[in-house]
C-alpha cells in the first residue's frame, strides 16, 4: 500500500534539534495523528518531547495526559525521557501498558485486587483439569506437557485479543469442538473461582465501556490527550477500548511501525495500522524519514528486503550515517562450523576495539543457538542470553538417549530401566523392575516362562554391548535405526497428536551435538557442563555483560555496533512452520527487525547442511541482492 499522503515533516518554528517530521509530529495538538516512526527514527524523543509541548505550548493539564505502552520498561523508559526534557518529576502525566491502563480502570469499577488475578501457573492448572475432565486424549505426557499447556493457553488468548465469538470460533489446531468445550469449561471453572487472566482486562473493560456510556464519559474526559508507542504491536481488543477512550475528541496520537509487527501470535497485526487510516480518514499522517542508528548499506539493504511485502505503507527512508562498511554473508558448511566462524570474528571485532557488549548474536528460535552457546562455554567467550534456554538433555528424548547409554556403560539403576524399558515397545512390565538394583538376569527371572520375553530381554543386553564402545553419534545412530526409536517416536508423535517433525528436530540436534566427542565419557561430561552453564546463566541473568545471544522477538528495541544474524536458511527463517502469504510477510518483518538492529556492521550466515540434510539459503538472504 502506498502512502504518498504521509508527508515526510514540514518546518516547524521552535523546535531546536528536531528534524522537520519531527517537529511536526511534536507540534501536532488536537484530533488524531499517526506517526510512522521506522527503526532508529528517534520515536521516543518524538513522543517524549510531544508531551511537553502539549502541557508548554498548549497548556494542556498533565493530569489529561495517558501515554500507553507495552512493557513496564518501555513505560519507564518513556517516563524518564519525558522528566529529563521537563526537569520536573513531579508532573502527574500517566504512563503505563494497556494491561496496566485497563486493570486500573477495571479494578475502580469493579474493587479487584491481586487475589482475583490468575497467576500462570494456575492458569496452567485450570487449563489442565478442564481437558482432564474431559478425558481429552491429546494432553500429552508429563515429557512436555508444560510445552503443551502453553499452546493452549496462548490460543485462549488469541480468541480474547481477536474478539472472537468462541460459538464461532474453529481451532485449525485441535479437533473440531474439542477446544470450544476446553474453552468454555476454562472459562466456567475462573469464573467459579472469582479469577481474571490476562486478556480478561481487555475484554471485561471493552464490555464495561459499551455497557455503561456513564463510565466511559467518565474516563473519556479524564484522558483528553492519548499517546500509544509501537502502535503496530495492538490487537483487536486493545485497540477497540482505546477508541472508545479517546472520543468523542479523538485526540489519539499513534505512533509505530507496520514492518515491525512481529506479535501475529499474540493477536498483534499491522492490519490495525491500515485501519487506523480507514477510521480515521481526517488523521495527520506524518512519517519520521531518517535513520540516526544504522548506515547507510544497513538502512537500504534492510528497505531491499521488506519491500517484497504487500501488505504495507511504503516509505522512503533515508539514512543518517555514511555507508560504511557493507552487509556480509557468509555461508558456512554446518552449525559447528558456523559457530566457530561467530567465534573468530567476534574476537577479531574485539581486538578491533568493539566491545563484547555491543556485539549481538540473533536467530529466530532458541534450538538455532545451542550450539554457538555450547561453544562459547567452551572456548570462554563471556556472554549473556535474554531468554533462558531450555536443557534439550532434559526434553524427554534427551533422557532417553542418556539412559541407554547409561546401561550401556554397565550401570544398572532402576531409573534407567524405566525410562528406556518400552521405548519402542519390548512389553516391560513395571512389576519386573520393583527392586532398587535391576540387571538383565534379573528381568528373566521374572519372564522364565516366556521365551518370547527372553528374548527381548536378550536383545536389549546385546544392544547395549553393541553402543558400549561406539562413538556417541554412532550409538545414537544405531538406537535410531537398529533398535527402533526412530520408529517409536512416530507412534508416540501419532499417539500424542503432535507433529514428528518437532520430535526429531529434537533428536537430531543431540546427535549432531554429539559428533564432537569420541566416547560416551566425554559425553556425560559435556552433559554435565552444559547444565551448569544454563544455571549459571540463569543466575546471572541481569549481568549485561559479553556478546547478546537473543530470539529476533527478544531484540526488539535494541541497538548493537556489531549484529550476527545466524541461520540464514529457509526452515529457519522463514520458520518452517510459516504457509501463508500473511505469515510469511511477518517472517520477513522479522528479518527487517533483525537487519535493523545493527548500528556499524551486519553479518548474516546461512549452513549449507544439518543433521546430513542439505539446506537453502533463506530467501530473505536472497532479496538483498535483488532490486524490487
Amino acid at each position: 500500500m502506498s502512502c504518498q499522503s504521509i508527508r515526510k515533516g514540514l518546518p516547524v518554528a521552535g523546535l531546536v534539534g528536531l528534524n522537520q517530521a519531527q517537529a511536526e509530529a511534536v507540534a501536532h495538538k488536537d484530533g488524531p495523528c499517526m506517526v510512522l516512526a521506522g527503526p532508529g527514527s528517534g520515536k521516543t524523543l518524538t513522543i517524549a518531547k510531544r508531551i511537553e509541548y502539549l502541557i508548554t505550548k498548549y497548556k494542556v493539564r498533565p493530569e489529561e495526559i495517558l501515554v500507553i505502552t507495552f512493557t513496564k520498561y518501555a513505560a519507564n523508559e518513556m517516563k524518564n525521557r519525558f522528566r529529563q526534557i521537563m526537569g520536573r518529576a513531579g508532573l502527574p502525566v500517566t504512563f503505563g501498558t494497556f494491561h496496566g491502563i485497563y486493570y486500573g480502570i477495571l479494578k475502580w469499577a469493579y474493587s479487584l485486587n491481586q487475589s482475583n488475578l490468575l497467576s500462570e501457573e494456575e492458569k496452567y492448572g485450570l487449563i489442565k483439569q478442564a481437558a482432564s475432565r474431559m478425558d481429552w486424549e491429546e494432553l500429552p505426557s508429563v515429557d512436555d506437557e508444560r510445552d503443551y499447556l502453553q499452546e493452549l493457553a496462548i490460543e485462549i488468548g488469541n480468541v480474547k485479543n481477536n474478539c472472537y465469538d468462541i460459538g464461532d470460533y474453529e481451532s485449525t489446531r485441535y479437533v473440531a469442538g474439542r477446544f470450544r468445550e476446553l474453552y468454555q469449561t476454562y472459562e466456567e471453572e475462573k469464573r467459579r473461582l472469582r479469577k481474571i487472566d490476562f486478556e480478561d482486562m481487555l475484554i471485561m473493560c471493552r464490555d464495561l465501556f459499551r455497557r455503561r456510556s456513564d463510565i466511559l464519559e467518565k474516563w473519556q474526559q479524564k484522558f483528553r490527550y492519548i499517546l500509544v508507542d509501537e502502535f503496530q504491536d495492538v490487537n483487536q481488543a486493545q485497540y477497540d477500548v482505546v477508541r472508545m477512550l479517546a472520543a468523542p475528541q479523538d485526540n489519539l496520537f499513534i505512533v509505530g511501525d507496520d514492518d515491525q509487527s512481529i506479535y501475529g501470535f499474540r493477536g498483534a497485526k499491522p492490519g490495525i495500522m491500515m485501519e487506523f487510516a480507514k477510521d480515521y480518514p481526517q488523521a495527520k499522517q506524518i512519517l519520521l524519514n531518517v535513520n540516526y542508528r544504522s548506515n547507510a548499506h544497513i538502512v537500504n539493504g534492510a528497505l531491499r528486503v521488506i519491500s517484497h511485502n504487500q501488505e504495507r505503507y511504503e516509505k522512503e527512508i533515508v539514512a543518517k550515517k555514511k555507508p560504511g562498511e557493507t552487509i556480509h554473508v557468509q555461508e558456512v558448511r554446518d552449525p559447528v562450523e558456523e559457530s566457530k566462524y561467530i567465534l573468530e570474528t567476534v574476537r577479531e571485532y574485539a581486538d578491533r576495539g568493539i566491545p563484547y557488549e555491543q556485539m549481538a548474536v540473533l536467530y529466530r528460535t532458541n534450538l538455532d543457538a545451542r550450539a554457538l552457546s555450547e561453544m562459547m562455554t567452551e572456548y570462554q567467550i563471556p556472554f549473556t542470553m535474554k531468554e533462558h534456554l531450555n536443557n534439550i538433555y532434559d526434553h524427554f528424548i534427551g533422557t532417553d538417549i542418556s539412559s541407554y547409554f547409561h546401561l550401556s556403560q554397565g550401570e544398572y539403576e532402576r531409573k534407567y530401566f524405566l525410562q528406556i524399558a518400552n521405548r519402542p515397545k519390548r512389553y516391560i512390565s513395571r512389576d519386573s523392575m520393583k527392586d532398587g538394583r535391576i540387571s538383565y538376569e534379573s528381568l528373566r527371572n521374572f519372564y522364565c516362562d516366556k521365551d518370547w520375553m527372553m528374548d527381548r530381554i536378550d536383545q536389549l543386553e546385546w544392544d547395549m554391548k553393541m553402543i558400549k564402545d561406539k562413538t556417541p553419534y554412532a550409538a545414537i545412530q544405531y538406537i535410531r535405526k537398529s533398535m527402533g526409536y526412530d520408529e517409536f517416536l512416530r507412534e508416540y508423535a501419532a499417539f500424542r497428536k503432535i507433529p514428528l517433525e518437532e520430535l526429531m528436530a529434537v533428536l537430531e540436534e543431540i546427535q549432531q551435538n554429539s559428533k564432537e566427542y569420541q566416547t560416551i565419557a566425554e559425553w556425560f561430561v559435556h552433559v554435565e557442563n552444559y547444565k551448569a552453564m544454563l544455571e549459571q546463566q540463569k543466575a546471572g541473568s541481569s549481568s549485561k555483560e559479553g556478546v547478546a545471544l537473543m530470539t529476533i522477538h527478544g531484540a526488539k528495541g535494541l541497538e548493537y555496533e556489531l549484529v550476527f544474524i545466524i541461520a540464514g536458511n529457509e526452515g529457519s527463517i522463514p520458520y518452517k512452520k510459516a504457509k501463508t502469504e500473511e505469515e510469511l510477510e511477518e517472517e520477513r518483518r522479522l528479518f527487517y527487525v533483525a537487519m535493523t538492529r545493527a548500528k556499524s556492521r551486519l553479518i548474516i550466515s546461512y549452513v549449507k547442511e544439518k543433521n546430513g540434510k542439505d539446506l537453502s539459503p533463506s530467501r530473505f538472504v536472497e532479496e538483498l541482492f535483488l532490486a524490487v
